[in-house]
């Protein structure tokens, strides 16, 4: 036998939902009328930005960012997803499973800088409202975003090298929807120590740090929303904070939640795990251009025009 044949399998077959097998061809319906809400919210949001020269400023030229992100997050999923459930079509390439795992790891750490990034941005407007554009400059904006799409490819991609050097049983089924790094680690032969150690390395690199910066900046705005003397100003920036950290933690709980089960969580049942999997890759996408777009008044005054 020869040793690539037997390092590499042909093909993984993608399960779906373990356990809810016969529900996932009505399960996909929600699921696809929230990636179509996703596509057409964030595509909107990108073009609105990109054609609207008063709108290129740090605020708008993040959530551009953050729109592009949520399409390649959804898009790097949804349509095989929808494949498996409707059409049962559960085959994936090993290659292109390598693919899948490196643009879903590799945007959601993306994700996560961006909304950091988001934050600071916050506060510095609200902190130092007359040095805000002469600290973030649109120079400087673009260097973050940069930044941090860089560190995603960097930490991402040693992950795929290793999973590509390792040699795989005969077993091939993937129990999730996706290619997800742990969910592939668990298909190796040999010793995978190496893949989960720096898979945690990574985890707690990019949420660690920036859950941390996301917490002090959002501390350091409501000490100052706090200390402001009308009350119809307190309120204004309580709501936009607040709209904010719900988006945060749409984000974040779901994908803390993944990541720990993967590693500590057997009482947790398949299908409540890999629902939660799914819905994290599905619910930000679609709830980030509804907050910011509808909550976002030059934005949505711009929409109102067109």
């Amino acid at each position: 036998l020869n040793s690539t044949a037997f390092s590499h399998p042909p093909f993984f077959l993608l399960i779906g939902i373990p356990g809810l097998e016969k529900e996932q061809f009505w399960i996909a319906f929600p699921f696809c009328i929230m990636y179509a809400i996703a596509v057409l919210g964030n595509t909107a949001l990108l073009l609105i930005i990109m054609a609207e020269p008063s709108l290129h400023e740090p605020m708008y030229l993040f959530l551009a960012m953050l729109a592009f992100t949520d399409l390649v997050l959804s898009t790097s999923t949804l349509p095989k997803m929808l494949g498996i459930f409707w059409l049962g079509s559960r085959e994936i390439g090993f290659l292109c499973c390598l693919a899948q795992l490196f643009f879903i790891h590799t945007f959601s750490s993306v994700e996560s800088g961006v909304l950091m990034a988001m934050a600071l941005d916050r506060y510095i407007a609200i902190c130092h409202p007359l040095r805000h554009s002469s600290i973030l400059s649109v120079p400087v904006v673009v260097a973050l975003e940069s930044l941090v799409l860089v560190r995603g490819v960097l930490l991402v991609s040693p992950l795929c090298f290793l999973l590509h050097r390792m040699p795989f049983c005969q077993h091939h089924i993937i129990s999730h929807s996706y290619c997800e790094h742990m969910a592939v680690v668990k298909l190796v032969c040999g010793d995978t120590r190496v893949n989960v150690i720096y898979g945690l390395f990574v985890a707690f690199i990019v949420i660690g740090s920036d859950m941390i910066l996301i917490s002090m900046s959002y501390t350091m705005i409501l000490r100052v929303v706090m200390r402001l003397s009308s009350a119809e100003a307190r309120l204004k920036a309580f709501s936009t904070c607040a709209s904010h950290v719900c988006v945060i933690l749409a984000f974040y709980v779901p994908a803390l939640f993944t990541f720990l089960t993967h590693r500590f969580g057997e009482s947790i049942p398949p299908p409540v795990h890999i629902m939660v999997a799914n819905l994290y890759l599905l619910v930000p996408p679609m709830l980030n251009p509804i907050v910011y777009g509808v909550r976002t008044k030059k934005l949505w005054d711009r929409v109102v025009l067109l």
